[in-house]
């Protein structure tokens, strides 16, 4: 948890990005660590959680970090309390948590109330198109001999 605090503050010293730090734990040794770049690389995505995830699955070479843990300086917004369930870590540890991120001007409740509405109702607009069509991609899936299931 202190080498994500430590990263988060000097990635905020540094003029990098914003105040946040991950680092990815198995057995004990960090495999992935990352800090918000969201700004320096014009990246939406590039949040501390991502960037850990991502270099620990290089690290590992897998796309699933089973048996490890990741230790965030903030408790993780949607879109990385996603990645953290897709990549399937064993447990989530934070040091601040989402009212103290609100509190510095992160705030992550419009997120949160917006995955609870309809999604005719949600502020972005969301149209479904060529459904049959685009099932064509998940038949293909089924259908497929050589998938890696995930």
């Amino acid at each position: 948890m202190r080498r994500a605090i430590t990263l988060a503050t000097e990635n905020v010293r540094s003029g990098q990005g914003g105040p946040f730090g991950a680092v990815i734990v198995r057995d004990g040794a960090i495999i992935g660590e990352g800090f918000n770049t969201v700004t320096r690389d014009n990246d939406p995505t590039a949040h501390a959680e991502v960037r850990a995830i991502r270099a620990a699955c290089q690290s590992l070479k897998t796309f699933t970090l089973q048996g490890c843990e990741i230790y965030t300086s903030c408790e993780p917004c949607p879109m990385c309390l996603a990645a953290a369930y897709w990549a399937r870590l064993d447990a989530i540890y934070f040091g601040c948590a989402a009212a103290d991120a609100a509190r510095a001007g992160f705030d992550d409740a419009f997120l949160y109330a917006e995955f609870r509405k309809n999604t005719a109702e949600r502020k972005l607009p969301s149209t479904q198109l060529l459904g049959d069509e685009a099932w064509a991609s998940f038949a293909a899936w089924i259908e497929s001999t050589n998938k890696i299931e995930y």
